[in-house]
């Protein structure tokens, strides 16, 4: 069964090409698409670095977990968390004191999120879900992350992670897990949560203002994009789980050169974690930054030479059958 995604329309974000592709039975991933139609191109060579209305976007992945309520909430009120804040820095230049500002306005956004959720009676405590965020302002991409779902941007061919999957395995989430009282066992948080930060999950989090193991803080990551950066790709833990960043980039880089059609390169991403067994629903979000006539040639990969060798004894018994069979 295929489950779309909806699109959620705010004039913040670029005209790009936005494509995205979910797959499950149960879905409890809810993607919020944001596009903005009046821009006429986005172009990361740009000399300019200001920022309107129609040069900056931003696209949102929840990934739920223990059923579908905290997503779903998050989703439905996607606007008033992530949209709707009266201190988001105005459109300006791109610079610190703007990117600051738009860091406080995000990380205000995953914890009101947070809150919300414990305070709504409909969302059950053990109801949650890791949100990431994609926001592109002039030639700077920021994302934002609390959870294990993962942006990759390909950068003439090679995969650059632009955000870490905050699972228990990882040294530095574990450390501060462990700081604050919590475990990890096989694997797990406290041996139940496969993730070390997300939204909602209140029956695993201490009281308000007290320090958790669990935590909404998301991480955040920028880069200026260039000439050279071709794509981004957003998916959920259902991908990671079965291909590393490079190869799903490689994948998704093959596809465009093949067809130039991100959905359809979404979508063969989609079915080849099917085909490598994963065992989660799937959404995929891919977003060019440039065509495909423009990406950078692969190298070609060199021919491995294989090497043997053979013993004294046996190089005689092969030199005695070949001139036995040319007396022939």
């Amino acid at each position: 069964m295929v489950a779309e995604a909806e699109v959620v329309c705010q004039q913040r974000v670029p005209v790009l090409d936005v494509q995205y592709y979910a797959r499950g039975n149960n879905i409890e991933d809810v993607v919020a698409i944001s596009t903005s139609l009046s821009s006429p191109s986005f172009d990361p060579n740009c000399a300019s670095d200001s920022v309107s209305a129609d040069s900056a976007g931003t696209q949102v992945v929840f990934d739920g977990h223990g059923g579908p309520e905290a997503a779903a909430y998050v989703r439905k009120n996607v606007d008033r968390f992530f949209f709707e804040d009266a201190n988001f820095p105005p459109t300006s230049e791109v610079n610190d004191v703007f990117l600051e500002g738009v860091e406080n306005s995000v990380r205000k956004a995953f914890l009101l999120a947070d809150l919300a959720l414990a305070d709504d009676s409909g969302v059950s405590s053990s109801s949650g879900t890791t949100a990431l965020t994609a926001l592109i302002f002039g030639r700077t991409l920021m994302v934002a992350n609390a959870g294990d779902c993962r942006a990759v941007l390909c950068r003439k061919g090679q995969a650059v992670d632009m955000s870490q999957d905050h699972r228990p395995s990882y040294p530095l989430e574990r450390r501060r897990v462990e700081e604050l009282g919590g475990f990890v066992d096989d694997g797990y948080l406290n041996g139940v949560l496969s993730v070390t930060r997300a939204l909602g999950d209140w029956d695993m989090k201490f009281p308000r203002g007290s320090a958790s193991p669990l935590i909404a803080e998301p991480e955040f990551r920028q880069v200026v994009l260039t000439e050279e950066d071709e794509f981004l790709i957003i998916g959920c833990d259902g991908i990671w789980d079965v291909m590393s960043s490079q190869q799903a980039v490689s994948l998704v880089r093959r596809g465009l050169r093949r067809h130039d059609d991100p959905e359809q390169s979404a979508r063969d991403l989609v079915m080849e974690a099917l085909r490598l067994n994963t065992f989660d629903n799937l959404t995929v979000i891919v977003i060019c930054f440039s065509s495909p006539d423009q990406f950078e040639p692969t190298p070609p990969r060199q021919r491995k030479l294989r090497c043997c060798s053979l013993s004294v004894e046996a190089l005689c018994s092969l030199r005695s059958f070949l001139d036995n069979n040319g007396n022939r």
